[in-house]
């Protein structure tokens, strides 16, 4: 079992790169599992307008209500994984986290915890960066320091300078990880769907 967690600011569009990158482990996928992708959303309070999109297109759906997934030692979350690996062990688990976690906390516990390793995948919103970036510093810079794979989304809202600008700042935060550039009104290329499943 493999374990993604998506992370990122709220509004920067993950559902959307999420329902992609579920139909691309679907459909990519060489084992005949009943269930193949489990997705583990996490919303802070009620069931989000997310769960329906995400049900809707018969992916199954787990929530986790009871604290946000912000937390390093989130119980609900673990057992929530146990339950999952126990009653149909599939190929990948994605975890939708609040725009407020920080997804190396949550890794960390799952590996404390389940000895399970994560990759991390974080969407940074290039439309707001520069009004975000500032207010928001210790959340977005905990975001991205550990992620593996960020995808600077809303590309076709900014200008080529301002993406470099974007880019580069986000460079600086985290130098190792593999950044690409998305747009919401495209799919993602396959090309980068395929670092996500082969990292």
């Amino acid at each position: 079992m493999k374990i993604l967690i998506l992370g990122g600011f709220l509004g920067s569009g993950k559902t959307t790169v999420l329902l992609q990158l579920a139909h691309y482990l679907v459909e990519k996928s060489q084992n005949n599992k009943q269930s193949r992708v489990v997705i583990i959303e996490n919303e802070i309070g009620q069931i989000g307008i997310d769960d329906k999109v995400l049900r809707g297109n018969g992916y199954e759906v787990q929530e986790i209500f009871s604290g946000c997934v912000c937390c390093s030692l989130n119980s609900d979350l673990i057992s929530g994984i146990k339950d999952i690996q126990k009653a149909t062990n599939p190929e990948w688990v994605i975890i939708e986290a609040t725009g407020v976690a920080f997804p190396d906390k949550i890794a960390e516990s799952l590996l404390m915890n389940l000895e399970i390793e994560s990759r991390i995948i974080i969407i940074a919103d290039a439309q707001r960066w520069k009004r975000i970036r500032i207010p928001l510093a210790n959340l977005i810079e905990g975001q991205l320091k550990d992620a593996h794979l960020i995808l600077i989304n809303k590309t076709d809202l900014v200008d080529e300078q301002e993406l470099t600008e974007v880019e580069a700042d986000i460079y600086k935060l985290n130098s190792d990880a593999k950044i690409a550039r998305i747009s919401g009104i495209k799919p993602v290329e396959e090309r980068i769907l395929q670092v996500i499943k082969n990292d």
